[in-house]
């Protein structure tokens, strides 16, 4: 079954894919944003996961997470921001939600299925840089 003309011209539409970006990353810029705005529960949060020097860990987590957003959202070096953003991702996801460790059968099911999905943004990271770069050249 082929996709239906009225879909087909709106997933062709730059628009779209701009839009697409500014959800995929939301949960990343609405980070930054928050940790900009209170830098003390940036820093606790830090130490709270162990992560020292708890200051520079903040600064490159707000970097990645605004920078990376912004250039993949507007598609300039999609390929540099989706794989810092995935990097990011990962190590947080295996940082912050260990589902291996988990005693209590219940707690362990949703700590399997957060870490799963923050398996899938990675995969959007990927898709997403992998679009822009076709739309860049036209391939």
């Amino acid at each position: 079954m082929s996709t239906p003309q009225p879909i087909a011209a709106l997933l062709r539409q730059p628009a779209f894919g701009l839009f697409a970006r500014a959800v995929l990353t939301l949960p990343y810029w609405a980070s930054g944003i928050a940790k900009l705005t209170n830098l003390p529960g940036a820093l606790a949060e830090a130490g709270h996961f162990g992560l020292n020097p708890a200051g520079l860990v903040v600064a490159a987590t707000i970097l990645v997470q605004l920078g990376g957003s912004i250039l993949l959202i507007l598609g300039r070096l999609s390929w540099l921001a989706a794989g810092a953003l995935a990097t990011f991702t990962a190590l947080a996801t295996v940082i912050a939600h260990p589902f291996w460790t988990v005693e209590d059968s219940m707690a362990r099911f949703h700590a399997t299925n957060t870490f799963l999905e923050h398996i899938g943004l990675i995969g959007g990271f990927m898709l997403a840089a992998a679009l822009v770069e076709k739309e860049r050249t036209g391939r």
